[in-house]
């Protein structure tokens, strides 16, 4: 038992699970605003009164377009929220904290007759014999 215990109060268990509970709510709070202000306002456009009403009757059986439509429009509100209010700030953020590494100085320097490499402490160029 003292395992399972240890295992539930790590931190990136405990935060797993206030994430899914607050996405949870964001879902809630995410359909409440497609079906009560959005729902009405493409209604409104459209020329329906209820957006979710929308159906198609095929056969027997009776298509929900408006009640799907409802769905994908909540998907892609709450995949631009994550992605605007977490996603965005958070790549931001580490991008600040995980500055690259500044250049190295440089150990050599090019010489002024060939144009080769020759290192910083050297009085001549190997290459040329001429002085640095």
């Amino acid at each position: 038992m003292s395992g399972f215990k240890k295992f539930l109060m790590r931190g990136n268990v405990v935060d797993m699970a206030v994430g899914v509970v607050i996405g949870g709510a964001f879902g809630a709070v995410v359909a409440s605003l497609v079906k009560d202000l959005l729902t009405p306002f493409i209604a409104m456009i459209v020329g329906q009164p209820d957006f979710s009403a929308i159906k198609l009757q095929v056969g027997s059986t009776t298509l929900n377009i408006g009640t799907f439509a409802n769905t994908i429009v909540s998907f892609v509100l709450v995949a631009a929220a994550i992605y605007f209010f977490v996603v965005m700030p958070m790549n931001t953020l580490m991008a600040r904290m995980n500055k690259p590494d500044p250049a190295p100085a440089p150990t050599t320097k090019k010489c002024k007759e060939c144009a080769s490499d020759i290192p910083l402490e050297a009085k001549r160029c190997r290459f040329c014999t001429q002085p640095a």
